[in-house]
């Protein structure tokens, strides 16, 4: 299986992860006074940030899958 194919099929886990860190990365921001992300806000983030996210971690797991083929 190709790096691109897995990050296709990964980006949806992907893209949630990053909203969810996003959303409560801007919660601890608010303890420093910065404004909180409204929940769309968080989404839009996570679609963009989980395209570089999902690239790197479906490498690793390209990488393990060689590995495990030997």
């Amino acid at each position: 299986m190709t790096r691109m194919r897995l990050t296709l099929i990964l980006y949806p886990f992907g893209a949630g992860a990053m909203a969810v860190n996003l959303f409560f990365a801007s919660l601890i921001g608010s303890w420093l006074g910065w404004p909180v992300l409204t929940p769309v806000q968080s989404v839009l983030g996570g679609l963009v940030l989980g395209i570089p996210a999902t690239w790197a971690f479906a490498g690793h797991i390209r990488r393990l899958m060689q590995k495990a083929d030997g």
